[in-house]
């Protein structure tokens, strides 16, 4: 009888947003120009990087990942949230939620992974300049992106695999405007107790590990700033680190405060609004941090679209 409701599903309804039919219209012309906003900022950071060769470094190795990880962790999510506003059955395949899910995990824990990678080379840079060249030489630099995809695919693979082996009863709506995974769980007539071990293991390897590895990381750069004995140098290395904390503070402040602090009530609309907050939003802010916070970014918009020379070009 399981086996019979299991293949009766074969797609899913996603909720949605909690949105009035009046506003409809202004919410979809809202994320659609968020959703260009993401595309277009986050390839320029990638163009600008491939194009420049004074930006062939170690930070902006993983900041092009980044970039990349930032488009397509919002591409995930955002086509299918505009198209199903303007559909009448807001419907996804069985195949295509675990897809989606799939990515959501693969680019979410990818760019957990490239801000680690982006600390430690602050970290380098700042406490020790001299050996900054010697230490975090191309062949560490790729192998760091090469383990954070590596490590991305095989933890989205393992949540994929064991959520496609459960059962999906008569309900098959899901309360989200995305297949999140614990919405998927709720919704599974299956035993979901190995998930959700699963889940409570990796993720304090996959979220809490590398947060605490970036808090490391700025504990001894913040150690090592304060025995600079200039003002000038102080202001030169917290600028230095500006970009990339300001962006750890938008990622993991909305996912900690999204898994790791539940409001009391589980409010459904919280969770919705602040899963949009590190899908949409983050991705969105993140070239404008990068771009208007860094000088070597402007330097390199000057070069390649205007044809100015570095101050520092012979």
């Amino acid at each position: 009888m399981v086996g019979q409701n299991q293949t009766a599903i074969t797609e899913f309804l996603l909720q949605g947003l909690p949105i009035e039919s009046e506003q409809k219209n202004l919410f979809y012309a809202l994320f659609l120009v968020m959703y260009v906003i993401t595309i277009m900022g986050n390839l320029l950071i990638i163009f600008l990087i491939r194009l420049d060769s004074q930006l062939h470094t170690p930070m902006y190795l993983f900041l092009s990942n980044l970039s990349f990880s930032d488009l397509c962790f919002s591409s995930v999510t955002m086509p299918k949230l505009l198209q199903n506003m303007q559909s009448q059955v807001p419907s996804i395949p069985y195949a295509g939620c675990l897809t989606q899910m799939y990515f959501f995990l693969f680019f979410g824990d990818l760019e957990s992974f490239l801000l680690v990678a982006m600390a430690y080379d602050r970290y380098v840079a700042i406490c020790f300049p001299l050996h900054y060249t010697t230490i975090m030489s191309p062949k560490l630099c790729l192998s760091l992106v090469a383990l954070s995809w590596g490590l991305t695919t095989l933890h989205a693979m393992l949540h994929t695999l064991l959520m496609a082996r459960l059962c999906f009863c008569a309900d098959n709506v899901i309360p989200h405007f995305f297949c999140d995974m614990s919405a998927l769980l709720k919704l599974s007539c299956s035993d979901t107790g190995i998930n959700e071990l699963v889940i409570f293991i990796t993720g304090g390897l996959i979220l809490v590990t590398p947060f605490l590895l970036i808090i490391t990381s700025y504990a001894r750069i913040v150690s090592s700033i304060f025995k600079v004995p200039s003002a000038r140098g102080m202001r030169k290395a917290f600028s230095t680190c500006g970009s990339h904390l300001a962006v750890v503070s938008l990622f993991y402040g909305t996912v900690i405060g999204l898994y790791l602090c539940p409001s009391a009530d589980n409010s459904t609309v919280r969770e919705m609004v602040m899963a949009m907050m590190y899908t949409v939003v983050t991705p969105m802010l993140n070239p404008f941090i990068y771009s208007l916070r860094n000088r070597d970014m402007k330097g390199a918009l000057g070069r390649v679209f205007c044809g100015k020379k570095s101050p520092f070009s012979v």
